[in-house]
């Protein structure tokens, strides 16, 4: 029997919006104005932080007693060294917590004009994300911007948060802003969010207005080899792509990857555009960070599809902050993923030093 969880559903679906239209406002006003040099990352840090802020202050409202397993804690901002940096992120948090409510929302959420939050409570509140994690209880995961170099390029990125409880996935929601509403049009509208409860379904809609609008069901469609592509990272230091490339010709894809950023590709594998997510490290002893696979896992499973290590083991959200032993990923629709996991360890077999 699935959990209801419909406030859960509620508080995390308003802030995963919030996070994204925060990140969206980084992004024009340091990234896009070219105000920072090409390799600075602190577009990046100010995102990371300020977003991770306003996720952690709604949660922290709603949900008192469950903890955070986040990517980001406050040590440097409380030093004098971080001033600058702490000036900007406190004024980008409160920027936003202070933002009107939009429907669907709730002042009692610590969000509306009257709410902003001293700058101790902010670090407080960033802090909140140190929880190691465990196998048991409820407890929280963010990624504020997963897909870091995806947000600096404008390409994708996304904001992602799950409820996991005794070590089960049972919420996920990732909010895509430079995702095409419709991936057959990849020039019209963008900006997406995805959610899911387990046992009852996954589902789209839109960044602009996710209380009002009807969501779209989404579901992994079945189809042919030929109409596979394998959906992988952009970066060769996240996943080996030559080992990909293998993969796919063992299968018989001959369609060129689809590359993203991000647990983008969770969403993309789910509502069909692709048809394989398949992620294999680049070094031996890289273990996974849970809050990068825990909403995508969902998303991808209650649309119909598995995702398993590759050795088709169930990817473990209760041993901390990682995966643990868990090696490599793949996603892909029931009726695929057995193949693609034959594919990955015959792979592994013949070319080792690909694995």
């Amino acid at each position: 029997m699935s959990l209801t969880l419909a406030a859960e559903k509620q508080v995390a679906l308003a802030a995963v919006r919030r996070a994204c239209v925060l990140t969206s406002s980084v992004f024009n006003k340091l990234v896009k104005n070219e105000t920072v040099t090409k390799d600075d990352k602190s577009p990046v840090t100010v995102g990371d932080y300020s977003a991770q802020a306003v996720v952690n202050t709604i949660l922290s409202r709603t949900f008192p007693d469950d903890p955070i397993v986040g990517e980001e804690d406050a040590t440097d901002l409380r030093q004098e060294s971080g001033r600058a940096l702490r000036d900007r992120i406190v004024e980008l948090a409160n920027e936003c917590i202070t933002g009107e409510l939009v429907p669907g929302e709730k002042e009692e959420w610590g969000l509306g004009p009257k709410q902003a939050q001293s700058v101790n409570e902010l670090l407080d509140t960033i802090d909140r994300g140190n929880y190691g994690g465990g196998a048991t209880g409820r407890m929280w995961t963010l990624d504020p911007i997963d897909g870091t170099k995806g947000f600096l390029r404008g390409e994708q990125y996304a904001v992602c948060l799950a409820l996991i409880i005794n070590a089960r996935v049972e919420l996920g929601v990732i909010g895509c802003p430079n995702l095409p509403v419709d991936g057959r049009n990849p020039s019209g509208p963008r900006g997406c969010i995805f959610y899911a409860i387990r046992g009852q379904g996954a589902y789209q809609v839109p960044l602009s207005d996710p209380f009002t609008s009807s969501p779209t069901r989404i579901a992994i469609p079945q189809l042919p080899v030929d109409q596979l592509n394998l959906l992988e990272s952009v970066e060769k230091a996240h996943a080996k792509l030559s080992f990909n490339e293998l993969v796919a010709k063992e299968l018989g894809i001959t369609r060129p990857p689809t590359r993203m950023d991000s647990q983008a590709k969770y969403c993309a594998l789910a509502r069909g555009d692709g048809g394989v997510y398949l992620r294999i490290p680049t070094g031996v002893g890289y273990k996974e960070k849970i809050w990068d696979h825990a909403p995508g896992s969902v998303l991808v499973e209650e649309a119909g599809g598995v995702v398993t290590d590759s050795r088709g083991l169930p990817l473990n959200f209760g041993l901390g902050r990682t995966l643990g032993e868990n090696y490599g990923v793949i996603g892909a629709g029931k009726d695929v993923h057995p193949r693609v996991l034959a594919a990955v360890q015959k792979v592994q077999r013949e070319a080792p030093e690909e694995a």
